[in-house]
């Protein structure tokens, strides 16, 4: 089998790159990190333990070879690590790559939009769960207001971005917020993609009580009499799209606990300390870091990840059970990357 088409035990292609370049994060959000975890006191990794910009580009270029060609820049708060617009600028040059995209809460976008344009980012995923003042600061812990993510959304798509917005929605939380959410979204042509809550990791407090399904939602919506399915825009895309019929915006649905898609996932996650994962509940990791830094040719390297990847089975959201859930260990959402 030549190199770029190397699959999985489930015929799996390697298609797509998650890249966490921190774990360190400005929010403390219920569901990923809750204060009462990640205090003022966390330890969070050194700089030493990250990958530099080198590395992850070398890395990057090698799974490029294996068939990446999409590459999502995560963290924690991927704005946080300085310097970012310097790794984008390193990752356009690989052969292969023909999309970057970045997730981020925008608290710190309004700051650094232009130089990440100017670097060559095009596509923002912006996280934000509520409109409400006061709900969606508790669940940020921080206290932050809507109005200031709603304002350096709208100046990065002044500058060219395409944005969308990713709203996690609990039972009893923020699902009150779904149609404010829904509508002024649309209002402002801008895809609204609905997350079922997930059990990412082991400090969420996940229960299936507080996961409202992606047929809930889109019933809120109007169902099937006020949306159209959307084809995706290629294999493996995560998100089940829908336009509104009486316009252009979209909204989209990640629904992992409902509606699993695990058969079709092409997704391939890159620690900030040089970890790969093979899933978004993976237990471990193959530390390719290691392999790196102890001197590895670009051959070992290569066969590492092919190995790794070619006994993959993961297949957790079409397993899980409420039951089965809880007492798994799981990597967490703010190190491996959403």
């Amino acid at each position: 089998m030549a190199a770029n088409n190397i699959q999985d035990r489930l015929l799996r292609p390697m298609r797509d790159l998650r890249i966490s370049v921190t774990d360190r994060c400005n929010f403390r959000c219920t569901y990923c990190m809750p204060k009462e975890i990640f205090g003022d006191d966390y330890a969070f990794m050194p700089k030493d333990m990250l990958l530099s910009w080198e590395e992850i580009t070398r890395l990057a270029g090698l799974f490029a070879k294996l068939g990446v060609h999409k590459i999502r820049l995560t963290g924690g708060e991927p704005l946080m690590r300085r310097g970012l617009p310097e790794l984008i600028r390193m990752l356009q040059g690989i052969h292969g790559i023909e999309d970057i995209g970045c997730t981020t809460n925008g608290l710190l976008l309004g700051q650094q939009a232009q130089s990440l344009y100017d670097a060559g980012l095009r596509r923002l995923n912006v996280s934000l769960d509520a409109l409400d003042p006061e709900l969606f600061g508790a669940m940020n812990g921080r206290g932050i207001k809507p109005a200031i993510i709603l304002q350096n959304i709208e100046e990065a798509r002044e500058i060219g971005f395409q944005v969308k917005v990713n709203m996690v929605v609990q039972k009893g939380v923020n699902d009150r917020e779904i149609m404010l959410m829904a509508e002024y979204f649309k209002s402002q042509g801008i895809t609204l993609r609905f997350i079922e809550f997930m059990d990412v990791g082991n400090e969420n407090g996940w229960n299936l009580k507080q996961v409202v399904t992606k047929r809930e939602i889109f019933d809120r919506l109007g169902g099937s009499a006020a949306l159209e399915p959307v084809a995706p825009d290629h294999p493996g895309e995560v998100a089940r799209r829908y336009r509104y019929k009486d316009g252009q915006a979209e909204v989209g649905f990640i629904s992992s606990v409902s509606e699993a898609f695990c058969s079709n996932c092409s997704r391939v996650r890159l620690s900030s300390d040089g970890k790969m994962y093979t899933c978004l509940f993976a237990s471990s990791g193959f530390d390719i870091c290691r392999l790196l830094r102890g001197g590895a040719s670009d051959e070992e390297l290569l066969a590492a990840i092919i190995n790794v990847w070619e006994k993959r089975e993961d297949r957790y959201s079409e397993e899980r059970t409420e039951h089965a859930a809880s007492p798994r260990k799981k990597i967490g959402m703010s190190y491996i990357g959403g």
